[in-house]
């Protein structure tokens, strides 16, 4: 509990005073995960300002090990050289170790690929990751091989120079068809596995989209697919700006909702129906990924074709266009 004598403090110099067994490092990483709350509120900002008699509540997962083991989990990869990999994730691969996940992580098949040279490139939990997509979603990854690579790509990233589409089926058609989705995103207050539109204390976040095609009635469509062109990179930030839309990913547990059509349904709308809310993972799917290699200084391009899940459900939904 904060004293007197720590009103006005920053949170994350508190924490390290209260807590001298973890580093401020670690402390602001477990900020970052929401593992911090104030009144059952979570807490993510470092910069929050202490008040007298504040209490706060730390919840540190479990230790578990920081190196992870090389592991034979197949890969498809797209691009190999010296200094990274270009690889298409599949749906339900965690990209890395994690609490609930301790391995079969695409982090242990990439050490079996590559080697336990990747060890320690951009930290040893983490070896190679620039970034990152849901277990769920489906799609292009680049990953550094060597600290060079790893610089490079972060600051790309970081500068929002990488290209990244993605390709979403959504409940709805969005109106308008184009534009940008502009807001903060963090943790949701009410459950610290959710992100949400914040109207304050998050990270900002934009995304681009375009209403590729619609599916069912012009006047009431039943479902539509959406390219979504992201400019920032937060957790779970299409699913989150495009549910704010009023327009949630079908198939995703934690938005999506299904969208109810008439009792009475043709043949076509009983297939895509069935095909819509029998979806077993959010319909995303990262579609183009576009960089300046580390080290050729040119721009490489990469584009994926849907998954069989995802270009099943696809057809299915164009049936009620026929």
């Amino acid at each position: 509990m904060a004293e007197e004598s720590h009103a006005g403090w920053r949170l994350d110099r508190f924490l390290a005073a209260a807590l001298p067994e973890f580093s401020r490092a670690r402390l602001q990483q477990l900020l970052g995960e929401g593992a911090v709350t104030l009144s059952g509120r979570t807490v993510e900002d470092a910069n929050h300002r202490v008040k007298a008699g504040d209490a706060y509540d730390v919840d540190v997962p479990p230790a578990r090990p920081t190196r992870p083991q090389g592991q034979d989990i197949p890969l498809s990869v797209v691009h190999e050289d010296k200094d990274l990999i270009v690889l298409n994730k599949p749906a339900g691969l965690v990209v890395h170790p994690a609490a609930g996940n301790p391995d079969g992580t695409l982090v242990n098949a990439l050490i079996a690929h590559c080697g336990e040279s990747l060890i320690g490139i951009g930290g040893e939990a983490r070896p190679g990751i620039v970034h990152r997509l849901d277990k769920d979603t489906s799609g292009l990854m680049v990953a550094a091989k060597n600290e060079r690579a790893m610089a490079s790509l972060a600051k790309q990233f970081a500068n929002h120079t990488i290209e990244r589409a993605y390709h979403a089926l959504v409940w709805g058609t969005p109106r308008p068809a184009s534009g940008t989705i502009e807001s903060q995103i963090g943790r949701s207050q009410f459950d610290r596995k959710r992100m949400a539109v914040l109207r304050s204390g998050g990270k900002t976040a934009r995304t681009n989209y375009k209403v590729l095609e619609s599916f069912g009635p012009a006047d009431r469509p039943f479902a539509s697919l959406v390219e979504c062109r992201l400019e920032t990179g937060r957790t779970h930030q299409i699913r989150v700006h495009l549910t704010h839309l009023g327009h949630p990913l079908i198939g995703d547990p934690q938005y999506g909702r299904a969208r109810q059509t008439p009792r009475a349904r043709t043949p076509a709308e009983e297939v895509a129906f069935t095909a819509a809310t029998g979806f077993s993972r959010q319909a995303l799917h990262a579609l183009v990924l576009g960089f300046q290699h580390p080290s050729r200084h040119k721009t490489m391009r990469f584009e994926s074709p849907w998954p069989a899940d995802f270009a099943a459900l696809v057809n299915a939904l164009r049936g009620l266009n026929i």
